[in-house]
């Protein structure tokens, strides 16, 4: 029977950390994610899928712009990935507009070389971080946006934002800010099915229930987190340094995948 979903030859993914693959380390300590598992999921149909992958962590939309598009249309990828501006919401200062603005040059630019683009609709993020509520309005704009610039260029946009199942504190590392190994797993089965993909996954399905944690161990996890995670995190915005500076692309050309 021939296969009635769509295949391709090649993917390109663009982005920062959540499409490198942070927090996902695979056998041998490297960053795994997402975009790699949707990457085996195309080279079942495909084996001899082409994949490059030049998302790099801790990046703007203006630096995924600069550095990653222009690569990427230069690879004209069949199928290609663009997720980012978060990182931009998330700063005390941010002009949503022109982080909107950029994006859609982006996802133009990205969508004129003849790829299929695929964009993300990114989670909710206030009912596992308190304090992310005074974000909420950036984040919603930003989300809404991304609806705008899919049905422009007729874009697949997978709907995380919707889906509670990202409420569980297990779909997160330990920053409490990038994804497990099972929240990559559900992004990557998100993205399949919305590509038309088969798959009989219930992504949206909620973890089986967990073991109450008592107040104290809230407190002390809250307090090892503020220590190894945000104290940092701080000290780098603080002096406009980034996770991802001097750090090369994860795939930076068009080659077999394994």
């Amino acid at each position: 029977m021939l296969n009635t979903h769509p295949t391709f030859e090649t993917f390109v993914a663009v982005g920062d950390s959540f499409t490198e693959g942070m927090s996902d380390p695979d056998a041998h300590g490297n960053y795994r994610g997402w975009a790699d598992l949707l990457a085996d999921r195309l080279a079942i149909d495909t084996p001899t899928l082409r994949y490059a992958n030049l998302a790099v962590r801790g990046k703007l939309i203006r630096q995924i712009a600069d550095e990653q598009v222009d690569t990427a249309v230069a690879l004209d990828g069949a199928l290609i990935s663009l997720a980012g501006g978060l990182n931009d919401v998330l700063r005390p200062r941010c002009d949503v507009g022109a982080v909107c603005a950029v994006f859609e040059q982006a996802a133009a630019k990205l969508a004129a070389g003849g790829g299929h683009l695929v964009l993300f609709r990114s989670t909710d993020p206030t009912r596992r971080l308190r304090s992310s509520a005074r974000l909420m309005p950036r984040i919603e704009r930003l989300v809404e946006f991304v609806d705008t610039v899919g049905a422009r260029h007729d874009a697949t946009v997978v709907d995380l934002f919707t889906a509670r199942v990202f409420d569980d504190p297990r779909m997160w590392a330990d920053d409490r800010l990038h994804l497990s190994t099972e929240g990559h797993r559900r992004v990557a089965e998100a993205t399949a099915q919305a590509l038309g993909l088969p798959g009989d996954d219930d992504w949206r399905a909620p973890l089986p229930a967990a073991a109450p944690r008592t107040w104290g161990d809230r407190r002390r996890a809250d307090a090892r987190w503020a220590r190894t995670h945000l104290g940092p995190w701080l000290a780098r915005r603080a002096t406009g340094r980034s996770s991802g500076d001097g750090r090369a692309p994860k795939r930076a050309e068009l080659t077999p995948w394994r």
